[in-house]
């Protein structure tokens, strides 16, 4: 491999990333399906835990992780 070549965003930080945002995506869209948006939006919006809002955390814990595995990488030499 050349040395100009960058590996960004193939770790381990990235992988869990997109699982996270794969589940929580699939759970809300399956939400979504079932109850329709007026339903789903608002168990988003009240007072208690609910699946919904645990998606959505998934879904930011998700895309924080892929940020995470798009740094950059300062590599010893």
């Amino acid at each position: 491999m050349s040395h100009e070549y960058q590996r960004r965003g193939r770790n381990w930080y990235t992988a869990m990333g997109v699982l996270f945002c794969v589940s929580a995506a699939i759970v809300l869209i399956r939400q979504l399906l079932i109850w329709g948006p007026e339903f789903v939006s608002d168990f988003l919006f009240n007072d208690e835990i609910t699946n919904e809002k645990v998606s959505f955390a998934m879904l930011t814990f998700g895309l924080i992780m892929v940020l995470l595995g798009f740094r950059k990488h300062e590599q010893k030499r």
